[in-house]
């Protein structure tokens, strides 16, 4: 069977809040190169992501995948849980 190939984007980012019931936030840090002083600057997203068995705890290193709207803000799902929070 043939692999298909997703142009779905993945981020990998740190749970900050788990209070929904199957949904998670996830800050997403990037490096943005700054066009004039070329220093790097850090920027930062947080996405609402659906997390079916509420497996996710704050402070979870998390990947998530874009997806269907599920809701009015929660455009993305978990794909897995890279580290658990101590």
């Amino acid at each position: 069977m043939e692999e298909r190939k997703s142009n779905r984007r993945v981020l990998t980012g740190v749970v900050v809040s788990d209070k929904a019931d199957k949904t998670i936030t996830v800050m997403v840090e990037t490096l943005v190169k700054h066009p004039l002083f070329k220093k790097y600057i850090r920027r930062r997203k947080k996405f609402m992501a659906h997390d079916p068995q509420n497996d996710c705890g704050v402070g979870d290193t998390v990947s998530i995948i874009e997806h269907r709207p599920l809701s009015a803000r929660k455009r993305w799902h978990l794909v897995k849980i890279m580290e658990k929070a101590v």
